[in-house]
């Protein structure tokens, strides 16, 4: 119960900081929050207590073995890798971003005119 109050804690402090904050780098790690959230929710989710790894071997069989699910994880570690590259190219457009406009305030770049 405790890893979907902490999935959903993450997800709003990244939905705040989205909506609230200004400056792209706080975006960008909002951005990342609710990756991360939603990560810990979707492995919470194929959790079991008291589960074993699914790996099938001559000790198990035949045994009423609880299993963790493991396509959850599969997707949880496809996420990570799609995120982490999508934050590092948001990182790059940030940086020429701030080297075309000089802030990285968005109301201010917002106002600036080509």
């Amino acid at each position: 119960m405790i890893y979907y109050v902490g999935a959903f804690l993450l997800i709003a402090i990244g939905i705040y900081a989205i909506i609230i904050k200004k400056n792209l780098i706080k975006i960008l790690i909002g951005l990342d929050l609710i990756a991360s959230g939603t990560n810990l929710l979707i492995v919470s989710i194929g959790y079991v207590k008291g589960g074993t790894a699914p790996i099938f071997s001559p000790a198990v069989l035949g045994k009423a073995v609880k299993m963790v699910d493991p396509v959850p994880q599969a997707l949880t570690l496809t996420a990570i890798v799609i995120g982490a590259s999508e934050v590092a190219l948001a990182a790059a457009f940030v940086v020429l971003l701030y080297r075309h406009y000089g802030t990285l305030d968005i109301k201010k770049i917002r106002s600036l005119k080509w």
